[in-house]
């Protein structure tokens, strides 16, 4: 049965480039579970796109002079082409600046308020007098209430997890120029989130095949107790109020609340694209249909509480089948940071290398449970050491072979043995493996089952000596030849969720028809008198020379 897997990725702030943390935190295993999907012959899509209002993109126009628009559309197209280059497939990859994305959010808006799930209060918020605005609560910082981390947002404690509010900060201070703001009334719409408490509770209680670092901060809030947030701003720079009182008219609505909405906006815009304006609702309101959300830990809340809550009081709308999140992949023992500028920058880096490598990389240090380091020895010895000597050059050895000595004509097999059988075996269980670990979001497992059969594959070549026996007689090295390209066939299928073009150059060598995606999620047999055509090295070795390694970066 074809199932109807959503695949959400979180939406980046377009206040500046993406870098590796962002790739490793959501994208990384987002176009690795949509394609592994999509390979096994699922209904699949996948959307997200950039998070173009708020406070952050209005203070970067500041900065720079401009327009909030302009910056916001600036960086989006950076994000998209960035996104691009390193290969994710993206069915529809938007923004939150469409009239699409408004317009859902404003009927969801409407249809909470209608249901008395929004109310009115008049709340204080920090203010700062130097540039006459009130800063949103990732724009101060200052002692937690709950522990003796000294620069805890105005959001959240990314130390202790508990979730705050401007006011509970001990000596705030703005984040823009250490300045300590005053406190001004303002009147927003709040949303109950403390009417869905419980709700939410049986709910989370339930997932039992959620990630611990999920469960265990989404319970935490909750045993907390729940409050009322603010789903507007004092910003003009965002999605309009769609209500007629004039004291709304400058400000919009909170990115938090409309950024999530996206999800199901960028849906429906897809949808419309493909010329059926209801298509979206095979993910969304039928009931077998599945919604995958990946972000970093940061945006756990807005996914497990805040979204749902959402979903909740809409009604008819499917909850979170499983949401995703990544600790954080560090750089020198600190986190990746865009506004410190502490990062690997994603257009700097393609600029010298493949992005294979670095999905190859990237997936095998992926943060799923814990925080993990990037450091520029391991991407190195991950290139030259597993994708260069052990898969790059298992197929290679193997092709080299048949081209010098069978006129590149892959032997049809003289008898299959049981050893044989036994690595064609171990290729269809390897791809077996690699399904259970992606379905239950184990993505590093499941490439460590692709590099094993690699390393597999390279032991039985070696004990066969195919370069040895050929001298002897051709038709002794012809069967171990043929299985090894049928070893190969099966690492191409295996490595398209991870390594998608270097899937389809094996693909290209080998078959003449169809391509890696449409042969499905299956070991395909290599047919009889098959002949390789515009055989390529896969990977290159890296120079070392050419990185900083003691200052963490390119040599110029």
């Amino acid at each position: 049965m074809r199932r109807k897997i959503l695949v959400g990725v979180a939406w980046p702030y377009v206040n500046g480039e993406p870098h590796l943390g962002h790739i490793a935190g959501m994208n990384m295993s987002a176009d690795i579970f949509a394609r592994f999907h999509r390979i096994s012959g699922n209904d699949v899509v996948m959307v997200s796109g950039s998070d173009m209002h708020g406070t952050p993109t209005a203070l970067k126009a500041i900065d720079e002079n401009t327009t909030p628009e302009k910056i916001a559309t600036k960086y989006h197209k950076i994000w998209e082409q960035a996104l691009n280059d390193m290969g994710f497939s993206y069915d529809l990859y938007t923004n939150t600046h469409t009239q699409e994305h408004q317009d859902v959010v404003h009927d969801i808006f409407l249809k909470l308020e209608k249901k008395d799930l929004l109310y009115e209060q008049t709340q204080s918020m920090p203010f700062s007098e130097k540039e006459k605005l009130f800063l949103s609560d990732r724009f101060v910082y200052g002692e937690c209430p709950y522990c003796d981390e000294n620069k805890a947002r105005g959001d959240q404690c990314e130390k202790c997890g508990k979730t705050l509010d401007p006011i509970d900060l001990k000596n705030i201070k703005s984040i823009r120029d250490n300045s300590t703001p005053v406190f001004k009334e303002t009147t927003h719409k709040f949303i109950k989130l403390s009417f869905f408490e419980e709700k939410l509770r049986s709910w989370i209680e339930s997932r039992s095949d959620w990630r611990q670092n999920v469960v265990n901060q989404s319970l935490g809030m909750i045993k907390e107790g729940l409050h009322d947030r603010a789903i507007t701003r004092d910003i003009e720079w965002g999605i309009p109020v769609p209500v007629s009182d004039e004291k709304y008219s400058s400000k919009s609505i909170y990115v938090w609340f409309e950024a999530v909405i996206g999800y199901l906006s960028a849906t429906k815009s897809w949808a419309k694209k493909q010329g059926d304006k209801n298509l979206w609702k095979k993910w969304w309101i039928d009931p077998d249909g599945e919604t995958y959300y990946f972000q970093g830990k940061d945006n756990i809340p807005f996914h497990t509480i805040i979204w749902p809550a959402i979903l909740l009081g809409y009604e008819e709308l499917n909850l979170p089948t499983d949401v995703v999140a990544n600790e954080y992949l560090n750089l020198g023992g600190l986190d990746f940071s865009k506004s410190k500028g502490h990062a690997v920058w994603v257009r700097e880096f393609l600029k010298s290398y493949e992005s294979e490598p670095l999905r190859y990389y990237l997936t095998k240090i992926m943060p799923e449970t814990s925080d993990s380091e990037f450091t520029w020895k391991g991407f190195v010895e991950s290139n030259n050491n597993e994708l260069v000597a052990t898969l790059g050059n298992f197929v290679h050895r193997i092709f080299n072979i048949i081209n010098k000595n069978y006129d590149g004509i892959i032997p049809d097999p003289q008898s299959i043995e049981k050893e044989d059988e036994k690595i064609l075996d171990q290729c269809k269980k390897t791809l077996i493996d690699i399904s259970s670990c992606i379905d239950s979001r184990k993505f590093r497992n499941a490439l460590n089952h692709l590099m094993q059969l690699a390393r597999d594959g390279n032991k039985y070549i070696d004990k066969k000596e195919p370069w040895k026996m050929v001298k002897i007689d051709k038709k002794l090295s012809s069967t171990s030849l043929w299985v090894g390209c049928n070893i190969i066939s099966a690492l191409r299928t295996a490595m398209y969720p991870f390594l998608p073009k270097t899937s389809d150059k094996i693909h290209n060598m080998i078959f003449d028809d169809s391509d890696t995606l449409r042969d499905g999620w299956s070991v395909r047999e290599i047919p009889p008198e098959t002949k390789l055509k515009n055989v390529k090295t896969l990977f290159i070795k890296l120079d070392e020379s050419v990185i900083d390694f003691e200052n963490g970066k390119f040599k110029d």
